[in-house]
């Protein structure tokens, strides 16, 4: 199961985290879930490599803005805190792992 980021625990979470995903969503958006239900298998997938995390733009407006969202889903792609790439929008599970395969390498 992915990690829920809150505007709360993000901080510690992320600053033991070298390489990291977060998915930006919303419970109310369609999109999003589609997404997420991808991030879950690669979750299951790369958990020993990876943190994949989840946050609810509606719950946590402080991490929402601090790493600039405005659209959902949004998935951003960190390496030692810093993001490296970014998803905007609906895609497929085969892009999203590409992604993360190219922030494992750096």
């Amino acid at each position: 199961m992915i990690f829920e980021l809150t505007d709360q625990n993000y901080e510690t979470v992320l600053r033991n985290s070298q390489h990291a995903v977060i998915d930006f969503m919303a419970e109310w958006c369609s999109p999003c879930k589609m997404v997420g239900a991808a991030l879950e298998v690669m979750d299951a997938e790369y958990n020993e490599h990876v943190f994949i995390a989840k946050v609810d733009v509606d719950a946590n407006p402080e991490l929402t803005a601090k790493f600039g969202v405005r659209n959902m889903p949004t998935v951003l792609y960190l390496k030692d805190g810093e993001v490296l790439d970014k998803q905007v929008g609906s895609t497929t599970k085969k892009i999203l792992e590409e992604k993360l395969k190219a922030i494992l390498q750096n």
